[in-house]
């Protein structure tokens, strides 16, 4: 899919700004590397960013959303500010927290800006993962910071913070996952939702041949055909999302280069569960393929 000229335009002069960028911004620049099944994925992202929209990424556990999140700041050459989400989250991670300093001999209280109002200032990306992890009165902080207005009231030092242009948010989500809560209709109604499946077939191959050190053909087709058994377990509900993930993937054809593959699997997504019943299947299944 071609980008619109304009769109295009703007992404080559954001690879100009980063000359600009100090050594500690640069480092927060994401790495390309994600490969979607569905082109339609990365473009409609790249568009909705541009427009100036929200974006949250919809998926399983593992399918490659957060990969997808450094992929956007590396097209848009910008620096993305992280927050993962958990239920001891609250207001000072996000926005920053008040400490004591010593200056010329004397203390004095000074604020440290948090991602949120870092990403603001700068006109940097802010990426919230896992966004409904956080309890449900913890992010209302934030709905004037994702909506027309992109402006915050510190409550720490009652400065009022407008977004420098460029800022943008993605957020990602885990539905059904254990210690989720469902996101907030006012909250999700702030942004463009983009559903992220799990990357299969030759699509898949293609990641782990470049994301690994595996380079046998034969077992990353045998790899490819384990994650799509475990995609059909996952959606009948024999096992757990986790099990099914890209990122526990890659770990085990890395450890295969090295051992033999169904202790690989062992040790890269099979001893990861909790579940007695679910290790017996994957173990049952990975013994068939690499019998």
């Amino acid at each position: 899919m071609q980008l619109p000229q304009e769109i295009e335009a703007g992404l080559i002069q954001n690879k100009t700004n980063l000359l600009s960028l100090s050594p500690e911004d640069k480092m927060l620049v994401g790495s390309s590397g994600y490969t979607a099944s569905d082109r339609s994925i990365l473009f409609d992202a790249i568009i909705a960013l541009s427009l100036g929209k929200n974006v949250l990424l919809k998926g399983p556990t593992g399918s490659g959303k957060t990969k997808l999140a450094e992929t956007l700041s590396h097209l848009f050459s910008k620096p993305m500010h992280s927050i993962n989400c958990s239920v001891d989250l609250d207001a000072e991670a996000l926005l920053g927290y008040k400490t004591i300093v010593e200056k010329n001999g004397k203390n004095s209280i000074e604020f440290i800006s948090g991602p949120v109002i870092n990403a603001m200032k700068k006109g940097h990306l802010l990426y919230i993962d896992e966004i409904n992890m956080a309890k449900p009165e913890t992010l209302p902080v934030l709905n004037g910071v994702l909506d027309y207005r992109k402006m915050i009231t510190n409550p720490f030092t009652g400065e009022v913070v407008k977004a420098s242009a460029g800022f943008g948010v993605i957020a990602a989500i885990n539905e059904g996952y254990v210690g989720t809560v469902p996101l907030n209709e006012a909250l999700k109604n702030r942004f463009v939702v983009i559903d992220v499946p799990y990357i299969q077939g030759p699509h898949l191959k293609m990641v782990l041949s470049n994301q690994t050190m595996l380079k046998n053909e034969a077992l990353l087709n045998q790899f490819v055909a384990l994650s799509a058994d475990l995609i059909v377990q996952v959606r009948n509900g024999q096992i757990s999302e986790e099990a099914a993930s890209v990122r526990a993937l890659i770990d085990t054809c890395d450890l295969a280069v090295y051992l033999p593959p169904i202790r690989a699997i062992q040790r890269g997504i099979i001893e990861k569960l909790e579940d007695e019943r679910e290790k017996a299947a994957i173990q049952n299944i990975a013994e068939t393929l690499f019998e």
